[in-house]
């Protein structure tokens, strides 16, 4: 576990699941509520962190529907509550073992958001402000949180530090993936931290020079 306060903001890193998992639980300083990032897996795990620092869980933001990515939301909100949110176009593989990949991993899950998101859609959601940026690539519906004002993006599987996400899964395309990576987060200001859904954080000017496929 890792916490990292960036002016305002509190990010806690939680290494969750068989394929270790970045999960993200994210609050104001100061603030009762608390947003989660991708409970992949051990939602035990998770719901301890959130009573020991006596936070509200208000919403769950899900990067992309992979198994990794959502097999700890329904016990979790079973535990703490929340609403769940998904890009549209995520809608079929969140519903879909096989699209999911999770039928593949023994624990065949499903998950129905109770909100949708756009591209350019601004949510807040405890307390804090995220854009929605849609990077489609790694799966047709993946999507990215930005916190403009404290320079945070949430890239899920889209962009890892000096790497990018695979693209053999259905609905996958490297074509769209690099052209997310070149047009969408290599975009945004150099000094963007970016926190992804597998690895160590990095940042977009770090990217820029030393991501092969920048």
């Amino acid at each position: 576990m890792v916490s990292e306060v960036i002016m305002e903001i509190e990010v806690t890193i939680l290494t969750v699941g068989m394929i270790q998992t970045n999960c993200y639980i994210v609050n104001k300083k100061g603030a009762s509520s608390c947003v989660v990032i991708d409970p992949g897996d051990e939602a035990t795990k998770i719901a301890e962190y959130i009573d020991r620092k006596q936070l509200t869980l208000e919403a769950i933001l899900l990067t992309h529907g992979h198994f990794d990515h959502i097999m700890g939301v329904e016990q979790l909100i079973s535990l703490k509550g929340g609403e769940v949110y998904a890009y549209e176009e995520e809608r079929e593989l969140l519903t879909d073992t096989q699209l999911n990949v999770s039928v593949s991993m023994g624990r065949a899950t499903t998950l129905v958001p109770d909100h949708f998101l756009r591209d350019g859609e601004h949510i807040t959601v405890a307390g804090i402000e995220f854009e929605v940026i849609h990077t489609p690539g790694h799966t047709r519906g993946s999507c990215c949180f930005y916190q403009k004002e404290e320079k945070i993006l949430f890239s899920g599987d889209t962009v890892f530090m000096e790497s990018v996400g695979r693209t053999d899964f259905p609905t996958g395309s490297s074509r769209e993936l690099l052209q997310s990576l070149r047009e969408k987060i290599l975009t945004l200001p150099s000094e963007v931290q970016i926190y992804p859904g597998h690895g160590p954080d990095t940042s977009v000017g770090y990217e820029m020079a030393y991501n092969p496929y920048a």
